[in-house]
């Protein structure tokens, strides 16, 4: 192994949204096919909030978050590229068995054995961490760590943006509403505008909606009115094309039935709490396309790097907080705070 050493780091611990702790564990080393990276930007994600509240289906508590993240190769282990030490690198979370048909496929990103890196497995949100050579992406100069931070929660948006064009034939003049405009929402939101759609998003918070408008919705409305379905038609000039939803509660998905076109599609995004009811009745009767929507392959990264690099998306939008890490409780409660969009935690040198 090549690099340098320190004999402990610090890991952030999730034992619940009020149990967020810091525990000093052994520095890695670098095993066969595997680097080092040190942490310099970490993103909080919805899911990790999920799960501190112990919401979400496939994690379980305790957890060591941390997969949007961002950093420097220090080490490489045998067998590695060492050319990769001193990179800056974004992970690429997805650890898929590379053997099932889906793998064999290229849709890694529903492999049968997929398990995510700081979901089931120890994350980024700690000083140093170790991770296969594949997982990790080089990046340019261009992109700065704030900026890289939004890679990876924006490979997602763009990944449902390419499956939602291919249930409709393309989305270029097409109608989509997107439910929910939190961080995955606003991102689909800039990603189906650039794929040539007209995008109205809906969301209970005025000043969410006041984002979306911002970032280039025609139009918003509040989902709990009376005339929401009514007022979504009225904003695209008809009922939708296909809907994306990023909330996957009840409410919307009955909702999205309501406002998409007969024979249009309902794109589930969001992580549902649990089993869902779905009106049948109404996807069978109009022709609806229902579809489930995970993660991202590398072409969907890709993308999410070209359209931070060529300046789609105003980082001031989506980065609303930012906290060293030994803060990370701090960062955890402000994430629960609805009007913040995405909060960063620095990891740098130990106070």
């Amino acid at each position: 192994m090549v690099g340098t050493e320190v004999s402990t780091v610090r890991r952030i611990l999730v034992e619940g949204i009020d149990e967020v702790s810091v525990e000093s564990v052994s520095t890695p080393d670098a095993g066969a096919g595997e680097v080092r990276v040190r942490s310099t930007v970490v993103g909080i994600c919805g899911s990790d909030i999920h799960a501190a509240h112990g919401r979400h289906p496939f994690i379980d508590l305790p957890f060591r978050p941390g997969h949007e993240v961002v950093g420097v190769v220090d080490a490489t282990g045998d067998g590695a590229d060492a050319s990769l030490l001193g990179k800056r690198v974004v992970v690429e979370p997805n650890l898929a068995c590379g053997q099932c048909t889906q793998c064999r496929a290229g849709r890694y990103n529903i492999c049968a054995e997929l398990a995510v890196f700081g979901c089931q497995t120890p994350g980024g949100l700690t000083d140093a961490f170790t991770i296969a050579e594949d997982r990790v992406i080089p990046l340019a100069d261009e992109l700065d760590d704030r900026h890289a931070a939004l890679i990876e929660p924006l490979a997602t948006p763009v990944h449902a943006v390419r499956r939602a064009a291919g249930l409709v034939g393309g989305l270029d003049a097409k109608r989509v509403v997107v439910f929910g405009a939190g961080p995955i929402g606003l991102f689909v939101l800039l990603a189906a505008r650039r794929a040539g759609a007209i995008v109205v998003v809906a969301d209970l918070l005025d000043s969410k909606r006041a984002r979306a408008e911002r970032l280039g919705a025609v139009g918003s409305f509040d989902p709990t009115t009376s005339d929401a379905v009514t007022a979504a038609k009225d904003a695209l000039g008809g009922p939708a094309d296909v809907v994306i939803d990023c909330v996957a509660r009840e409410s919307s998905v009955a909702q999205a039935v309501d406002i998409v076109d007969k024979g249009g599609a309902v794109l589930i995004v969001g992580v549902a709490a649990g089993s869902t009811p779905v009106p049948l009745d109404l996807i069978q009767d109009r022709e609806i396309i229902l579809a489930g929507c995970l993660m991202y392959v590398r072409s969907d990264v890709q993308e999410a790097i070209d359209m931070l690099t060529e300046g789609v998306v105003p980082i001031d939008e989506f980065v609303t907080a930012e906290y060293p890490l030994e803060r990370a409780a701090e960062a955890f409660a402000a994430s629960t705070d609805p009007e913040h969009v995405k909060v960063l935690i620095t990891v740098g040198d130990r106070p």
